[in-house]
């Protein structure tokens, strides 16, 4: 997972034809660690899309665009425009981000 610490930054990973997933959590937030702990081979299985990792608190005006309300919150951009948001209160497991995921590929 790549880290975004610019706006300058998200504003590429998000433009291209390729999906992206960004990824926004922060290092206090006890959930974040709990999705920290089961993400890495969803990111192998589902490596059609690029990941990226947006901390909140580096970039809240993003966050606050975006309407990243709660975290950790997955995000799917395409063409610079979000096409699918998973919020924070649905990324507790791996059977949670990977339905969302399948979701997006139908």
């Amino acid at each position: 997972m790549k880290p975004i610490t610019t706006v300058e930054q998200f504003n590429e990973a998000i433009a291209g034809e390729d999906k992206a997933i960004v990824k926004f959590q922060a290092g206090w937030c006890p959930d974040c660690t709990v999705l920290d702990m089961f993400i890495g081979p969803i990111v192998e299985k589902y490596d059609t899309y690029t990941w990226y990792d947006v901390d909140r608190d580096v970039l809240p005006e993003i966050a606050e665009k975006y309407e990243v309300m709660g975290i950790p919150s997955l995000l799917i951009f395409q063409n610079g425009e979000k096409t699918g948001h998973l919020h924070s209160a649905y990324t507790k497991t791996p059977e949670q981000v990977t339905e969302f995921l399948d979701k997006d590929n139908e």
